[in-house]
């Protein structure tokens, strides 16, 4: 997903309106999380980009998203651009304690 969305809208409260945004990107996240994974990988991750314009958008993570939302609507800014890429990973094996030794 790579879209600009606009914190303004004749009819619509910007609260109302966030709430809307954020479960547009929600509904996002979980339909690519219920895609079937390619073989040989475990999850899905996502690479966010988020900033007032496509060319000033820097690399945040996934748990970030909603805080920056509600900052750019306490700044009032007209929009926002948001990028989520999902992409295939796996898990990096887990070292015990008693392997370590």
């Amino acid at each position: 997903m790579k879209k600009t969305f606009a914190l303004t809208h004749p009819k619509l409260q910007p609260a109302r309106l966030v709430d809307a945004i954020k479960h547009e990107i929600k509904k996002y996240l979980n339909r690519e999380r219920r895609k079937p994974l390619p073989q040989g990988t475990d999850y899905w991750t996502f690479d966010c980009r988020f900033g007032a314009s496509e060319p000033e958008a820097k690399p945040i993570f996934t748990s970030e998203i909603n805080k920056h939302i509600d900052s750019a609507a306490a700044e009032e800014l007209p929009a926002f651009y948001l990028e989520i890429l999902a992409r295939a990973a796996n898990h990096k094996p887990r070292v015990d304690a008693d392997d370590a030794e």
